[in-house]
């Protein structure tokens, strides 16, 4: 199957303001894309999003009748929605707005303002988010895999199911906290846990030392997914056994790299 192209996808793009609209809508053109729908608030949006089903929302944060985080909310709530690939466009920089729409599983965050190069990198996670390109396992059948989500947010483990899914891996199983990650790895035997960092009961960085310590799947891949920006946080997860980590929002294109990197180990 050939890859999908920039001027074959459908962006429906919202932002209230008309100067900011054209601008974007004239960077998303330098990109190769032609099919381009506009909306000045998240009612319109979500009307034309439901009519015309487009590959892709590119929206501002803060909207006339809602917020981004309030819109991509509502699509991933919506069973003919939840699919579409979302591109947040903001200037806000504060982990308490943007780790809400982390969790909801966008394709990616740009500041503003950005440049036509960073816009066709985000596109470019759209693209693989959209090509359904199988994984590369190694010795590993991807539709045999058994792999363990592990999140706090069920839209996260939706969306983190959802690109393993693109990579034709079937068999996923979720649990909602480190806990319950610890019980399921003692029902049954996994190939690859991936896991969030910030979680109640027990976060990702004691169900890794839980795992390589005293379960017994000790050697098991772990790919941690998350928005933690503190690197001494992150320092100690790294030494603590994990076999990737990953940004939030992440980009399938990685994903799959790391994937693959670690079967091939």
């Amino acid at each position: 199957m050939s890859r999908v192209t920039p001027n074959e996808l459908l962006v429906v793009l919202v932002e209230p303001s008309a100067t900011q609209r054209r601008i974007i809508a004239g960077q998303l053109r330098e990109t190769g894309i032609r099919q381009i729908e506009t909306a000045r608030d998240g009612a319109g949006a979500l009307e034309k999003i439901r009519t015309m089903r487009p590959d892709l929302v590119v929206s501002t944060l803060y909207l006339p009748d809602m917020t981004g985080t309030d819109l991509v909310h509502a699509m991933r709530e919506d069973e003919d929605l939840q699919e579409i690939a979302f591109l947040l466009i903001s200037s806000e920089t504060r982990f308490r707005y943007l780790d809400p729409i982390r969790q909801a599983g966008v394709i990616a965050i740009l500041p503003k303002p950005f440049s036509t190069e960073s816009l066709r990198v985000a596109l470019n996670s759209t693209i693989d988010y959209l090509d359904d390109a199988q994984l590369d396992a190694g010795d590993y059948a991807p539709e045999e895999l058994e792999v363990l989500v592990v999140d706090d947010s069920p839209l996260a483990r939706k969306h983190i199911g959802r690109v393993l899914a693109s990579m034709g891996i079937e068999r996923i199983h979720e649990a909602q906290d480190g806990v319950e990650a610890l019980q399921r790895l003692g029902e049954r035997f996994f190939d690859l846990v991936v896991t969030d960092y910030n979680m109640p009961n027990m976060d990702g960085r004691e169900l890794v030392d839980e795992i390589r310590n005293r379960s017994g799947q000790a050697s098991i891949p772990i790919m941690m997914v998350t928005s933690e920006e503190n690197q001494n946080r992150l320092a100690a997860v790294q030494q603590s056994g994990v076999s990737a980590i990953c940004d939030k929002p992440f980009d399938p294109g990685s994903v799959r790299q790391l994937l693959q990197q670690i079967f091939a180990a």
